[in-house]
């Protein structure tokens, strides 16, 4: 009887070993990324587990959380990688203690503080409004030393890692981190200091710049032109600020109704450069502002067809000359 028993409990230890020990976790997983929302409960993860194809044996897996005390308490949420062929113990481990996959968060084009909160959103657990709500707040601002209508400043375009459950503040706080960073890298305080701007009139310059030509090799030229004019006391008379001003984005030619729309964000009827930045200019329409190129133009004007180019004038009778071939080639192409 003594044989038998011991031979039984064997049996048992055995079982119950391969149980808990053995690969529980499919071998082919159509996605590896398990989500666990903010909140959720052990049956929500389980039940995340098995419509997502990654438990070969539910009861074996709920009977080993049931001795972890998995989810006796909130459950950690996240975004989690699973890799296949894991036993029930590795992933009860990972999903306790084992690090949060990143998500690779695309930031760039924005124009608006919503447009910023929307893109963040796509990556993140928060919803759009909790983090406008947030970066608007006037007094998490003013905690941070940011004037609110240079707000757009803080975001540099780039490709950033965050973990999913990262909060409103979180996401804040890691942007006015990488501005630093940013300006703090290849001479770009100091380049701005030369050019008597700061970071923040840099990036408003830049993103007019941004908007004014998607030719790369004409971005410096065209930064020199819009310095020429601060210099000389002109104004810009920029045609993508007037745009902003009346977001009226769609707009294919700028009209009288833009250039006269009264906003200090129309270079039109106010000096010097916008309260701030038009849009997020990308990381070369800042360097280009930085390293403008040194001329005497004055003026620019889009060459006609669709070259994206421009032509550059010194002073007001070339630049109307160009303007003149400008206006007879919209005309042409019904463009109004």
């Amino acid at each position: 009887m003594v044989g038998v028993f011991l031979l039984a409990l064997g049996l048992y230890m055995v079982r119950t070993y391969v149980r808990f020990t053995g690969a529980n976790v499919a071998t082919h997983l159509p996605d590896p990324i398990l989500t666990i929302p903010t909140g959720s409960t052990f049956d929500v993860v389980v039940d995340s587990l098995v419509s997502g194809g990654f438990l070969k044996n539910e009861s074996s897996f709920r009977e080993l959380a049931g001795l972890k005390g998995f989810g006796d308490d909130e459950v950690r949420p996240g975004m989690y990688h699973i890799k296949a062929g894991w036993s029930n113990r590795h992933l009860l481990n990972h999903l306790l203690a084992g690090p949060q996959a990143e998500v690779r968060m695309v930031l760039n084009g924005a124009r608006l503080p919503e447009d910023v909160a929307a893109r963040a959103a796509r990556y993140l657990e928060i919803d759009s409004t909790d983090i406008l709500t947030l970066i608007t707040n006037a007094e998490v601002l003013e905690k941070y030393g940011i004037e609110p209508i240079e707000l757009m400043c803080t975001f540099i375009p780039n490709s950033y890692h965050f973990f999913w459950t990262t909060s409103a503040e979180g996401f804040l706080k890691r942007m006015i981190r990488e501005r630093d960073n940013f300006w703090s890298r290849e001479n770009r305080r100091g380049n701005a200091e030369r050019i008597g701007l700061t970071p923040c009139e840099v990036m408003t310059l830049a993103s007019i710049v941004e908007k004014e030509t998607l030719v790369s090799s004409e971005r410096p030229r065209v930064a020199g032109l819009y310095i020429n004019r601060l210099k000389k006391g002109m104004r810009l008379q920029a045609d993508p600020t007037a745009v902003f001003a009346t977001r009226d984005f769609a707009a294919r030619r700028v009209l009288n109704r833009h250039i006269s729309f009264d906003s200090p964000y129309n270079t039109y009827l106010y000096p010097g450069l916008p309260p701030g930045p038009i849009c997020m200019p990308s990381i070369q329409s800042i360097d280009a502002v930085l390293n403008a190129e040194q001329h005497d133009y004055l003026f620019m004007c889009a060459k006609p067809g669709n070259s994206g180019l421009h032509a550059f004038a010194k002073n007001h009778r070339a630049h109307s000359r160009n303007a003149a071939k400008y206006r007879a080639w919209l005309n042409s192409q019904g463009i109004r």
